[in-house]
């Protein structure tokens, strides 16, 4: 279900301007080779435009410098903020409570108000305190005495463990597991290994999202902390007591080990993996599949494993693809090498003999 709304109050929506019919009705959002009668588009560069023919949007998000067009226009600085935001609004719809599915287990001391949505066999334990507007979907299990704040989403087979703390409007894709042991032991001489109790917990803030299947898991002691607007992929792996900065943004199959802390804004590519007690300053960006092993500074561009600065990475990357050619020049420069020192052996002989 969507909503339909003006051009000018999505224009208004994302701070744009309207050039054309301010009047004119929209009721969704689609891609330029998608967009149908009703249906408004947009384009991040103006290498975009124009329009195909066939392209039957209604209107068009655009950047600034995009020019006339022959369709009525939203112009915005950041088109692809202004898109994601009226895509959300237009299919965003009013919060209806379900309350409580008959096959729902609720544990003993829970605080749960009336405007909720507890779906089929979810599993509440002891003390969890669920704020308004909590949406918990089919087969998601939840620890004791854990708190989860407004409007936040739950999909179905989560997983939050005991006495971890959930802000507001955080979403948990499916299958994501928050809360569980972090990975930590002791060896001994004969190589056993004790497991090292894990009796800290995991902190989410407000307006996280965490992708299916990913794991945070637990403190050994304190606190595994995520804070807000985190954005964290599928299969995602956070280990115990590390700290993932404001707005970061952490790509499919990245792992970080234990004790890392992340400043704000850090990207890690996919696979990006980063080793133990270690600290990213701000905006730092690392290429999927880097391996990080040291301490960055704010603001470092990374790449490789192990990973450095990324234009050097680049130029080393492009070394590498031309090894096969660089070793067979190298045999033929030393065969080179070879005769010449040959003959200039043979001259100075024949120059000895003369003399």
């Amino acid at each position: 279900m969507t909503r339909e709304c003006t051009l000018q109050q999505l224009a208004d929506l994302v701070g744009g301007s309207v050039v054309g019919d301010p009047h004119l009705p929209v009721r969704a959002l689609n891609g330029i080779e998608h967009a149908g009668p009703g249906e408004i588009t947009f384009v991040l560069d103006v290498r975009q435009l124009p329009l195909p023919a066939h392209c039957q949007a209604v209107a068009c998000i655009v950047p600034r410098d995009a020019g006339p067009m022959t369709l009525p226009t939203i112009v915005t600085p950041q088109p692809s903020v202004a898109a994601a935001q009226i895509h959300t609004f237009l299919l965003s719809t009013p919060f209806a409570a379900q309350g409580i599915h008959p096959s729902a287990i609720i544990g003993n001391d829970c605080t749960i108000p009336a405007a909720v949505s507890i779906g089929p066999l979810v599993s509440l334990g002891d003390g969890v305190v669920l704020g308004e507007r909590v949406t918990i979907h089919p087969g998601a299990v939840i620890g004791n005495h854990t708190v989860i704040g407004d409007d936040s989403i739950l999909h179905a087979r989560v997983v939050v463990a005991e006495r971890c703390t959930i802000g507001k409007r955080v979403i948990l894709h499916h299958g994501a597991v928050i809360g569980s042991d972090g990975f930590g032991f002791a060896t001994d001489s004969r190589g056993q290994h004790y497991k090292k109790p894990q009796v800290g917990t995991v902190r989410i803030d407000d307006d996280v999202e965490i992708g299916a299947n990913s794991c945070v898991d637990r403190a050994a002691f304190g606190v595994t902390w995520i804070k807000s607007g985190a954005r964290i992929d599928n299969l995602v792996m956070v280990g115990h007591n590390v700290v993932v900065g404001e707005n970061s943004i952490l790509v499919a199959q990245a792992g970080i080990a234990g004790s890392t802390t992340l400043g704000r804004n850090v990207v890690l590519g996919a696979k990006a993996g980063v080793a133990g007690h270690l600290h990213l300053g701000d905006q730092v960006m690392a290429a999927a599949m880097s391996g990080i092993h040291n301490n960055q500074p704010a603001g470092a561009r990374i790449g490789g494993a192990p990973a450095f600065e990324v234009r050097s990475w680049g130029r080393a990357t492009a070394a590498f693809t031309r090894l096969p050619e660089m070793a067979k020049e190298l045999r033929r420069l030393r065969k080179e090498v070879d005769r010449l020192t040959g003959l200039l052996g043979s001259t100075e002989h024949e120059k000895g003999t003369e003399a």
